[in-house]
């Protein structure tokens, strides 16, 4: 057996899977060390966990990859994570000029930028189009049907692309050459009105990313549609939102109350400081889908009769909370958690059990839990989604 201490990134503690209370035992046979560093509340569960919950955690870096000249993608659907049935995720990587080629989709695609800047284009239905620049914290938004495409620029790009059906896959799209290659070329010859010796080098088979030049200024690439431009636009610049400020944290919550096109996808983006918490709460619409951006933290979340069950997320994780769960989201680290929670839903909607406390009859509340005082007088009637008090927030030892 390797030398633990050899073992990359190991500080000298392994840790056993015995709680404070004694209950457990040491686990001396073949197991992943670093893994269950990482997953320290699996590995050790909180006593209060209880019962049979399903995994609600996956990593991108456990997800496949696809390498294409150009960039790469992977992804999480129900596939990777089987109670995740509402929404699919996709992390994609472009290079400077990497194109993810035209294509479209069944299902809706809503997207977060992490780095660099692209162009996305788009037309609809009525023939007219779009074409814009993003780049870090903003996001995009494509109905389903309506053709689209990336581009990486100066920099390249990567980003989280997500969609309404938890079966989607990427790689499963409509694309232009993927139809052109299964389509007679005497066909395609009639529809455009060009010689059949046009279409002598298209791609046999989908493309999917190819590598490409780095597109002129947005100015240069205007294309003039008779029929105008996309009315609504398809972008929104979520760091530029006022956020929602608490002790604790911020949130900046966009759904198609303040990005109209977004139909089918809201979402929150949440900053949660050291020794600050994303409050008890659960929301009364849909499943949530988390995507953690930087930090680590844990999260219980309570499916009712008794039964809990509490996992860790780093950077990268995929959470899931299904619909009108209890949960929390603790930060466990020395530095801001940042996460993403969407919802297959055209608007947002928590339930805070601190405010529903606080707006319920003050005897009933008091003898429903046996509580004195000490809680009734600290309940807030004004929602917080983030939290944090001095004296009673949570630092790693």
């Amino acid at each position: 057996m390797d030398n633990p201490s050899r073992i990359p990134g190991y500080n000298g503690h392994i840790p056993q899977p015995i709680r404070s209370d004694g209950a457990g035992a040491t686990d001396p046979g073949p197991r992943d060390i670093m893994r269950d560093k990482e997953n320290p509340d699996m590995y050790v569960p909180p006593v209060t966990d209880s019962g049979l919950v399903p995994n609600l955690k996956f990593s991108f870096s456990d997800a496949h990859m696809q390498l294409n000249q150009g960039g790469w993608s992977r992804e999480i659907t129900v596939r990777d994570l089987p109670i995740a049935t509402t929404l699919a995720g996709v992390n994609m990587r472009l290079t400077p000029g990497g194109v993810r080629e035209l294509h479209w989709h069944q299902q809706a695609e809503w997207a977060y930028m992490l780095l660099g800047c692209a162009r996305v284009t788009s037309v609809d239905q009525d023939g007219r189009n779009f074409i814009a620049d993003v780049g870090p914290g903003d996001l995009w938004y494509f109905p389903p049907g309506l053709p689209h495409s990336i581009q990486g620029l100066e920099e390249g790009c990567e980003f989280l692309l997500v969609f309404d059906d938890g079966n989607f896959s990427d790689l499963n799209t409509l694309s232009i050459s993927d139809w052109f290659a299964h389509t007679p070329k005497d066909v395609l010859s009639a529809n455009f009105g060009v010689p059949i010796s046009a279409f002598d080098s298209i791609p046999s088979e989908q493309v999917y990313i190819f590598q490409d030049t780095v597109p002129g200024s947005l100015e240069s690439q205007q294309v003039q549609s008779p029929y105008g431009t996309i009315p609504l636009s398809f972008t929104h610049k979520l760091l530029a939102q006022p956020p929602i400020k608490t002790p604790g944290g911020s949130v900046r919550i966009v759904d198609s109350s303040n990005f109209p096109i977004s139909k089918t996808i809201a979402a929150a983006l949440v900053e949660i400081e050291p020794g600050a918490m994303r409050e008890l709460h659960w929301h009364p619409n849909n499943d949530e889908w988390q995507y953690y951006l930087t930090g680590q933290g844990r999260m219980t979340v309570f499916t009712g009769n008794g039964v809990a069950r509490t996992f860790d997320y780093r950077a990268g994780d995929v959470g899931y909370v299904p619909y009108a769960n209890g949960h929390y989201i603790q930060n466990t680290g020395t530095q801001t958690l940042w996460f993403l929670e969407m919802f297959k839903s055209d608007r947002f909607a928590d339930i805070s059990l601190n405010q529903w406390m606080a707006l319920t009859p003050r005897n009933l509340v008091q003898d429903n839990l046996n509580v004195g005082p000490e809680l009734l007088d600290a309940l807030r009637k004004e929602k917080w989604p983030v939290v944090k008090y001095p004296g009673f927030s949570y630092y790693p030892k």
